[in-house]
């Protein structure tokens, strides 16, 4: 497939993928799935953690907090850290800290989320 031009980009939670993917494999019901359809299906079912609205709604309600890029929302919605010290792992390429503060008012909002 040639693809001529790309019309618009947007971050996809792990749950949100999984509800897309489940979706096609419906459609599908009648013929062998791919390799990489059945790859792609089997690694949203294993890291797919709460339902694609909450996890959306979770990503969304993070990015109206200071220093939050959509890209960081939306893997804080896709693994859900429990602790600072994952919170931080994720910030770990940013060229800011977050003080404990901020840590714990993300922490209050995934464990809202859960």
């Amino acid at each position: 497939m040639i693809v001529k031009k790309v019309i618009g980009e947007e971050g996809l939670t792990v749950s949100e993928a999984k509800e897309i993917l489940d979706r096609v494999k419906e459609e599908r019901s009648g013929e062998e799935l791919g390799y990489e359809l059945r790859k792609a299906i089997r690694h949203v079912d294993t890291f797919s953690k709460i339902d694609a609205k909450k996890s959306r709604d979770l990503a969304n309600d993070l990015l109206n907090l200071e220093k939050m890029k959509p890209e960081i929302a939306i893997r804080i919605a896709d693994i859900l850290p429990r602790t600072r010290d994952e919170l931080r792992s994720l910030y770990a390429k940013e060229r800011f800290v977050l003080t404990t503060e901020d840590l714990d008012q993300i922490l209050d909002k995934v464990a809202d989320s859960i």
